[in-house]
């Protein structure tokens, strides 16, 4: 079932290409719940966006793609007017997908290390560690992002972990000068606030919070690639969150 999800989830966002609407047919009509407050609800909303995304001739990757249980999570690129890069997550109910969400930036970089916002390692492994790895990105995330407890981060971070934000560089004097960075308030300027959810298969964990980034409302999707029980290479992207007189559903980004 996994394989086949997987399937239909490439198909779909390969659409945004084509503007195939027979590419949207992987989401139940009836059910879809939508989280991108810049698109409308349901799956006629997707076509008329891919349709509208297709008059100019974007380009889209699908880099890696991951299912855990109801969900398929991504990690894509796109080339449309401006080249962005954003993580996909949708809850399946049997062949259909019944709610989606997503975190898209502009794609900065390389960053100081010379690494891409996508490049990196890819391959999905140890499968029967997925439980161990989402339970150490949970305590990480606990602990160290939104606990500030920065003391902790070489209980999880290797010494020499890859980093692809573009705004960072290897390793973890670049991780913990960021998160205890702070404005001219004392208030840091990265604050993670609240984990909403984290997903993984294998040595691949993706959490999804919400907090703050320079005074901004804002979303974390941070992507984890764990090995022997410590992190040891991270992707993500953050998104500023719309206030709700802009949002075009009802159903909140998280």
């Amino acid at each position: 079932m996994s394989a086949e999800r997987k399937a239909g989830i490439r198909a779909l966002l390969k659409g945004i290409e084509s503007g195939d609407p027979d590419s949207v047919l992987v989401v139940n009509p009836e059910k879809y719940i939508q989280h991108n407050p810049q698109t409308h609800e349901g799956r006629e909303g997707l076509a008329a966006l891919f349709k509208r995304l297709s008059e100019t001739s974007p380009r889209v990757n699908v880099v890696r793609l991951f299912s855990d249980g109801d969900f398929v999570f991504g990690h894509t690129e796109y080339d449309f007017d401006t080249s962005r890069v954003g993580f996909e997550v949708f809850r399946f109910e049997g062949e259909q997908t019944v709610e989606h969400w997503d975190n898209i930036q502009p794609r900065m970089g390389p960053n100081l290390s010379g690494r891409s916002m996508v490049d990196g390692s890819s391959e999905v492994s140890d499968l029967p560690k997925t439980e161990d790895n989402r339970a150490l990105v949970a305590d990480f995330v606990n602990s160290a992002l939104i606990g500030r407890q920065l003391q902790n981060l070489p209980g999880f971070v290797s010494r020499q972990y890859l980093e692809h934000n573009p705004a960072l560089s290897d390793g973890l004097p670049s991780l913990r000068d960021t998160l205890a960075a702070q404005d001219r308030d004392g208030a840091p300027t990265i604050r993670y606030e609240k984990l909403h959810r984290v997903l993984a298969e294998g040595n691949f964990v993706l959490s999804v919070c919400e907090g703050f980034r320079n005074g901004l409302h804002t979303s974390f999707y941070d992507l984890f690639r764990i090995e022997s029980g410590i992190i040891v290479e991270h992707w993500d992207t953050t998104e500023t969150v719309p206030s709700p007189g802009e949002w075009k559903n009802d159903n909140g980004k998280f």
